[in-house]
């Protein structure tokens, strides 16, 4: 499949399997919106400034959690171990029901109620600051409210070429 209008003539395959082999930290976004948790396997996160601390997160517009954070404004960050990786297959599982998708998932909830699954490596708590429409993802810009580290880091959960791995 090759791409119509910016980017034309790029194999979208392609493109698919290239950047399949940029190995990425393994997140889950949490957010609560008119009374539901919602949860997402991310791996589109990036720190993009200190000072103040942002974070961007890449989220398709299809998805449920897209329309979910956009209404509660906030959302949470829980950067995966290498032992979550069930966590991680089952909140990338497309059509998983909405009510209880968290129950398999130990968690806490943070300062903004937003649900931080326990035995991440870190948690982070977000603010959205900005939304850019990017094609058929939206760019959301946060600010960081919180940010917090396990008290002992375990092996990371990444993806690399369609594969979850650990990394030491």
């Amino acid at each position: 499949m090759t791409t119509t209008g910016e980017g034309a003539g790029v194999d979208v395959d392609t493109y698919r399997h290239a950047m399949g082999r940029l190995a990425r930290g393994v997140t889950v976004l949490t957010t609560t919106a008119s009374g539901q948790d919602h949860a997402l396997t991310a791996n589109s996160v990036t720190s993009v400034s200190l000072d103040p601390v942002l974070l961007l997160v890449c989220i398709e517009t299809d998805a449920r959690f897209h329309d979910a954070v956009l209404e509660s404004q906030v959302f949470g960050v829980s950067l995966l171990a290498a032992g979550q990786r069930g966590l991680a297959a089952w909140f990338a599982t497309p059509g998983r029901p909405l009510p209880g998708q968290l129950d398999r998932a130990p968690h806490t909830r943070g300062a903004a109620g937003v649900p931080l699954l326990d035995g991440a490596l870190a948690s982070l708590e977000c603010r959205v600051r900005d939304v850019h429409p990017a094609g058929d993802h939206s760019i959301i810009v946060a600010t960081v409210a919180s940010a917090r580290l396990a008290g002992d880091p375990q092996a990371a959960l990444v993806h690399f070429r369609g594969q979850y791995s650990a990394l030491p």
